[in-house]
């Protein structure tokens, strides 16, 4: 069960109106949540950001007065450091005045049971009695592989075992700057049953566009396997994101190898049939 749903679960009571629960500083109306800092619904709240201007008596007075535009109250400027000619990094404490009903809180996830590594094997021998040939990539001008080595190398990581371990995958890692036509001309080469993304690099939704694209050209290609199943990967993806996009599933940070690998064997067992 998904920690967001288990957390609420675990502290609502069907007929409980509203919802509470107790904790060290005191109880949580979980219909009316506020930022704490010193004590429950303080509102209290750390914000950083650059402001275009030289490090200046008036360059933290705007500051002030802009957190204040965005409805704080209690506006404290705590450092104003120069990031070089014409710019200031501020850190900023102030009150939030809003608070957010988090039984109404609602977050898409992909559609799996989570699996341990020999139930993964055991699924795939059973239902799919076939290896999946899985490969992986960071595309674009994107040359970080540390989330793709996590999920794919055979190590893994937090002792969850990578793609690589798994018996009934043939998981095949394509590294770095991988350009997308040549991912879909290795897709078909490799005759690919998943294709696995991963993308860092997110200035100016970069990672967004390399993933439309990538989908275009996927689109495009009649020679792929059939079932495809496609994954994006990284630290802005999120499931809700990556559908709307048109893959299949998004994982974002912190997900463990064997959380990708119970979803794959499971999703193509559904598009199997």
């Amino acid at each position: 069960m998904a920690p967001i749903e288990t957390l609420k679960r675990w502290f609502q009571k069907k007929d409980e109106a509203p919802a509470t629960r107790e904790a060290v500083g005191g109880p949580v109306n979980l219909r009316r949540v506020m930022p704490y800092g010193d004590q429950m619904n303080d509102g209290a709240m750390q914000l950083s950001f650059t402001l275009p201007l030289e490090s200046s008596a008036e360059a933290k007075e705007a500051a002030r007065l802009y957190v204040e535009k965005l409805g704080f109250h209690e506006v404290h400027v705590a450092t104003a450091e120069s990031m070089g000619a014409g710019f200031t990094y501020l850190v900023v404490f102030a009150r939030a005045k809003h608070a957010i009903d988090f039984t109404k809180v609602k977050v898409p996830k992909a559609d799996f049971e989570k699996l341990d590594f020999d139930q993964v094997n055991q699924f795939a021998e059973e239902k799919l009695r076939k290896h999946l040939t899985v490969i992986g990539a960071t595309t674009g001008s994107d040359a970080h592989t540390v989330g793709l080595d996590a999920i794919m190398n055979i190590k893994g990581y937090a002792g969850d075992y990578g793609l690589e371990r798994y018996p009934c995958f043939k998981a095949i890692n394509l590294r770095s700057q991988v350009g997308n036509p040549d991912l879909v001309e290795k897709a078909v080469e490799l005759k690919a049953d998943v294709i696995l993304v991963s993308k860092l690099v997110t200035q100016r939704g970069q990672h967004l566009d390399d993933l439309k694209d990538l989908i275009q050209l996927l689109k495009q290609n009649k020679k792929l396997n059939a079932p495809l199943i496609k994954i994006a990967g990284g630290p802005r993806i999120t499931h809700a994101a990556a559908v709307k996009l048109g893959y299949d599933a998004g994982f974002g940070p912190g997900t463990l190898p064997s959380e990708v690998a119970s979803f794959i064997v499971q999703e193509y067992y559904k598009k199997m049939k």
